[in-house]
């Protein structure tokens, strides 16, 4: 038995005018997510605690069979891990997003324009932060380039209670009443305004005509080193990860996995999702047992209130991964795919929200006959609900379903 998971991270919504009601799952073209939903189980699945953020660090763990209450300790340390970065005891990682802010003098006064900064070039960024480490690293603190606009920082001894707010959540507001608060908070906004002074000078930051230059650095989604127990360990299954994000990656090497780089994996609308795909039936042919495959680009859409491309998206994922994967998985004799979001990004909040997501199981077994049923947040609703998040892995891959 081969078994693929297909995350399109964020997919989930509520129904949108502009598209009659519908929300973007339910109004994209997903023929194959729609024949998976035909002749297998749908229903909802309950990704975030309560008490938890609605993260995609939070929900992944979830999906992937951990309990987040348990394990969940931070984001960065876990993108950390993908970037090669070792944590000491008393380390704390923190998010250091590249951003824009507006042109207001008054550092506080300014407003969150572009949480990415213009989903800024990583070749870009890397000089921008690689220089922001000569200028303010010390022994205490460190700056790590990543992919785009997602970079970290290390605090040696520094504090995990931080008040800190991701930037995505706060597009198009004031920053004022969103700046690091409580133990370091006074620390951090240092920096913060250190690095606006930095960047606005720098000779590497003169983005062309139309784009966003990278303003300040943003911190959030700190925490220490995490233990998780290894992927085989728990189910028995070698698995491997296929994302362009560091947080996926970090799970997945903290799980025991084996992560898969594909070329032009980017995290956006730009991604190559045909190279997921074919990344997918590679490492399954040659004896991974699960193969979870993490979609970025819903999510960023809906960060950015685009509702085109998100539809765009989502039908990029039926189209170019779903519809590949299912016939190559064909090779292999039995399988089963799971689909499903780990949140929703709605398009009207431009952020994460802890609602239980659509998820449709297809088991080439014991095909089921559902006709009429598509692959939607509405359909979902009226099948099987999962209460434990993380208890999902388990009811996909024995003996539940």
């Amino acid at each position: 038995m081969k078994y693929l998971v297909l995350l399109g991270d964020g997919m989930a919504d509520y129904g949108r005018e502009e598209l009659g009601g519908l929300t973007p799952l339910k109004y994209a073209r997903t023929p194959n997510m729609d024949r998976l939903a035909s002749t297998g189980t749908v229903g909802l699945v309950k990704t975030v605690p309560d008490g938890l953020p609605p993260g995609s660090d939070v929900a992944n763990l979830s999906v992937l069979g951990y309990d987040p209450r348990v394990c969940y300790t931070g984001r960065a340390p876990l993108e950390a891990v993908s970037m090669g970065v070792r944590l000491g005891e008393g380390d704390v990682a923190f998010r250091c997003n590249l951003v824009t802010l507006s042109d207001d003098p008054v550092y506080e006064d300014k407003t969150m324009v572009d949480y990415s900064a213009g989903e800024i070039a990583s070749d870009r960024a890397a000089v921008l932060i690689r220089d922001l480490d000569r200028l303010l690293g010390n022994e205490e603190m460190s700056f790590y380039p990543g992919v785009s606009y997602r970079h970290l920082m290390v605090w040696r001894g520094g504090p995990e209670d931080t008040v800190l707010t991701p930037p995505h959540d706060i597009t198009g507001r004031k920053i004022a009443g969103f700046l690091p608060g409580g133990n370091g908070g006074d620390r951090l906004i240092s920096v913060m305004k250190e690095s606006h002074g930095f960047l606005k000078h720098h000779p590497a930051n003169n983005p062309r005509e139309g784009e966003r230059p990278a303003s300040s650095v943003w911190f959030w989604g700190q925490g220490k080193s995490p233990g998780l127990k290894k992927f085989r360990d728990r189910f028995g299954l070698s698995g491997a990860v296929i994302s362009a994000v560091d947080l996926i990656k970090g799970i997945g090497i903290c799980a025991g996995m084996e992560v898969v780089e594909v070329e032009g994996a980017t995290g956006n609308i730009h991604t190559n999702f045909s190279g997921k795909a074919a990344a997918a039936l590679e490492v399954l042919g040659r004896g991974a047992d699960l193969v979870y495959l993490h979609v970025e680009a819903p999510d960023e859409a809906g960060h950015q209130g685009n509702t085109e491309i998100k539809v765009r998206a989502i039908e990029a994922i039926d189209r170019l991964v779903l519809g590949p994967v299912i016939e190559g998985m064909k090779e292999f004799g039995e399988f089963r795919i799971l689909v499903l979001p780990d949140h929703p990004t709605p398009l009207s909040v431009m952020t994460h929200t802890a609602d239980p997501v659509p998820f449709v199981i297809y088991d080439s077994r014991r095909p089921r006959n559902n006709a009429g049923v598509t692959y939607c947040e509405e359909a979902a609703a009226g099948g099987t609900f999962i209460e434990r998040g993380h208890e999902l892995m388990e009811f996909f891959i024995g003996s539940g379903y």
